[in-house]
């Protein structure tokens, strides 16, 4: 079988990037998280020549940190941001279109409950406009029900306070797989991409514009200058950093806030049904079934710009105000402290609006252009980035014309199947798993393995049985499980710029967050095959180890307070 055709590789990541210096591109994209991969994407459809550097890893900031759904945003509807939802409603199923195996279905259950937000009329109307808004198909329509049929759905509601509910659909996604798979797709397409990379400085021409930047290797500690004829600062939360990299940060600026999310085992809170419920503050929250946990959030609070943003932290209150809301509205659980598994915690790049709350914040993305050319974007959502690299790129072709009558070109994004999303048809997906388990049945693969990573990889699956194969003479000792693992870590190496044990357990396949029990058995034979493959010495290696066990712990360590 033909490999898949990308640069993402870590085994020739030194070289490639050192090849980079001094050369010239028509874009340099900062930040490698979901909008920055997007940009990169959409420059390449255009035929724009590009490269992308991420301080950290890739989706390591919000991308791997969101509520993990591509969905329109219902609660925006109420701020009257009818755009917004109408953009990122059609964009769920175009995303599902295009990366069926990362991006799928979820029906949702809006329970409408006493003295709540919601009333069952506003509720039947809102969820009209949000399925018209959205464009959504027959079968995937809202339905309305009544109280009886919404405690069928879902027996754990407290039934006291129900008196009606609504069904809509989202769906759910891996988001820092999703920006993965973007990426991929931008390479194949000639982008270069590289991970652990800081931008340290800025290079200025004789007119005070813009024209390249200077770039640190952390991992291999080497430095080079890179010239382009546009920069687009994409950088999240950081982007304000940025710009203060080129100039005084004036007029609109970022408001970060905090989400924070909890996972607790599906037999500590077995819902039926994904449920997007009431609080008592006035905002909603999420308890979602995923594999074997259902995970709860989001928070919505301020996060001071003096506190870590490459390492946000959750605090115990943050767990508290979690825990008291899904016990209030599903009391039988009576969850506690102990029975959380994992957590994570990301910052929403929003921009700034004096008197406004942070739950009342414009979820809108806004393009900056400073008086030096940097090209800067912020806010938005996870769902809305095709539009919002779309918009940016749009941004570069026009300068491109202004100064050089280069042809506006427009985005060739809308209908590209994405890495791992080449299905005729997301229906075909089921087929495909079976059509796999048979090929490989002498393999002993079973087929939820197989299922398995499908639902990560997609069509790149083969790739990865291909790398068993190769490995299976030299681990005969090993189980199937466990070969399999070093599959998806080989491959990971080779085609998704993996260079330490996080890179892979976090932000390639999310075992941090929904399977932690399954790590501590394994996470030292992947860390033997990393320095292995990767070439570390014992410092490195340690180095290394000593970094994933922190996030290994960070978890499930809850802070007393942050100030």
């Amino acid at each position: 079988m033909k490999q898949p055709t990308t640069m993402l590789s870590s085994l020739q990541r030194a070289k490639d990037f050192e090849a980079l210096d001094q050369q010239h591109f028509d874009v340099l994209i900062i930040g490698g998280g979901i909008t920055g991969a997007g940009i990169a994407l959409d420059a390449s459809s255009r035929g724009l020549s590009n490269v992308l550097f991420e301080k950290q890893d890739f989706a390591a900031g919000t991308s791997s940190r969101s509520t993990k759904l591509i969905h329109g945003g219902l609660r925006y509807l109420k701020q009257l941001e009818i755009g917004l939802v109408r953009e990122v409603g059609q964009e769920r199923a175009l995303l599902h279109r295009n990366a069926p195996h990362i991006v799928q279905p979820k029906q949702m259950l809006l329970p409408i409950i006493k003295e709540g937000s919601l009333g069952k009329t506003s509720t039947a109307f809102g969820l009209y406009v949000y399925d018209w808004l959205a464009n959504v198909d027959d079968d995937e329509r809202r339905t309305m029900h009544e109280k009886n049929e919404v405690m069928e759905m879902e027996p754990l509601l407290r039934e006291d306070i129900i008196q009606a509910g609504g069904r809509y659909w989202e769906y759910q996604t891996d988001d820092a797989r999703l920006t993965i798979e973007v990426l991929k797709t931008a390479i194949s397409l000639g982008s270069h991409a590289f991970n652990y990379t800081e931008i340290t400085d800025f290079l200025y021409n004789d007119d005070n514009k813009i024209i390249g930047a200077k770039i640190y290797d952390h991992i291999h500690q080497k430095a080079i200058v890179v010239y382009a004829q546009h920069i687009v600062n994409a950088a999240g939360p950081w982007v304000d950093t940025v710009r203060r990299k080129d100039d005084i940060v004036k007029g609109k600026r970022l408001h970060l806030t905090k989400g924070v999310h909890i996972v607790v085992p599906y037999n500590r809170l077995p819902l039926r049904e994904a449920v997007y419920f009431d609080v008592q503050d006035g905002r909603m929250i999420f308890a979602i079934p995923r594999r074997k946990t259902t995970y709860i959030g989001t928070t919505d609070t301020f996060y001071p710009t003096n506190l870590s943003i490459e390492k946000p932290e959750v605090s115990l209150q943050d767990v508290e105000y979690l825990l008291k809301a899904t016990n209030e509205m599903f009391p039988s659980t009576n969850l506690q402290i102990e029975d959380i598994v994992s957590s994570w915690v990301g910052l929403r790049p929003l921009i700034h609006e004096d008197g406004k709350s942070p739950s009342e914040l414009s979820r809108k993305d806004e393009i900056f252009i400073s008086s030096k050319g940097l090209i800067s974007i912020a806010g938005g959502k996870l769902t809305g980035f095709r539009k919002m690299a779309e918009r940016t790129i749009d941004v570069v072709v026009k300068q491109r014309y202004k100064q050089n009558k280069t042809p506006i070109s427009t985005s060739a994004t809308e209908d590209l199947k994405l890495s791992g999303g080449n299905f005729k048809n997301p229906e075909d997906i089921p087929n495909y798993i079976t059509d796999l388990s048979n090929t490989y049945s002498q393999l002993q693969i079973t087929e939820q393995q197989i299922h398995d990573l499908v639902y990560k990889y997609g069509t790149n699956t083969p790739h990865i049985i291909e790398i068993y194969q190769e490995l299976l003479p030299k681990n005969t000792k090993l189980s199937t499980t466990q070969r399999l693992l070093l599959a998806e870590l080989h491959y990971s190496i080779r085609h998704e710029m993996v260079t330490n044990l996080s890179d892979f357990l976090i932000r390639r396949t999310a075992r941090l967050y929904f399977e932690r029990e399954t790590i501590e058995e394994t996470y030292f034979l992947l860390l033997d095959e990393l320095a292995k493959q990767l070439q570390w010495n014992k410092k490195q290696k340690l180095q290394y180890l000593r970094e994933f066990e922190q996030e290994y712990q960070a978890v499930l360590s809850f802070i007393p307070q942050q100030a």
